[in-house]
């Protein structure tokens, strides 16, 4: 990115969501909505600090196990009840329902810039909005999720690790993608 490159636009992702192994009674997509807010791509490291003998000025810092955020998808928008039934039927005892996901940065003439790969999302919090009757859709005030991985990449260049097959690309704000 140069001085007279655009700055990416935040609000102008994709995001789309997928079982990892199919269910029946849950058909994919899992995530055919759109968001107006997404945040938790994280990652931290925990270094392991040692103290050396002969090394009295100083500690040594090896590498540590490493965490990842909690993604929260909010205010979102849609047209049927995959979100809501992937929670309801991933809280069941002996279920284990992990999707894999993407979400796409897009410049703001919409080329994607930037993508980020989650592999073994579980839904852990749900919540609806006030009830009001809104052109029909069935409205996700927040989604939260947990993910094991989360790889970064620009597209063209080495994709982030994500499993084959069919994925809906979901416009979040800033208008179409």
């Amino acid at each position: 990115m140069t001085v007279n490159d655009p700055p990416f636009t935040a609000f102008r992702f994709a995001v789309a969501l997928d079982l990892e192994e199919p269910v029946d009674g849950l058909a994919g997509p899992l995530c055919d909505a759109a968001f107006a807010e997404c945040e938790g791509l994280e990652m931290t490291m925990q270094p392991k600090t040692l103290a050396v003998g002969w090394l009295n000025d100083r500690q040594v810092h090896l590498i540590g196990p490493v965490s990842h955020g909690q993604l929260t998808l909010k205010r979102g928008m849609t047209t049927n009840l995959q979100l809501w039934r992937w929670f309801t039927e991933g809280t069941r005892p002996g279920s284990v329902l992990t999707a894999n996901g993407r979400i796409t940065m897009r410049s703001a003439d919409g080329t994607p810039v930037l993508e980020f790969a989650l592999n073994g999302c579980l839904p852990v919090r749900m919540r609806a909005p006030a009830l009001n009757a809104r052109d029909g859709l069935l409205a996700v005030e927040e989604l939260a999720l947990v993910y094991e991985t989360l790889a970064i990449s620009v597209p063209g260049e080495s994709a982030p690790d994500a499993p084959p097959g069919d994925r809906a690309s979901v416009s979040l704000g800033g208008g179409p993608l």
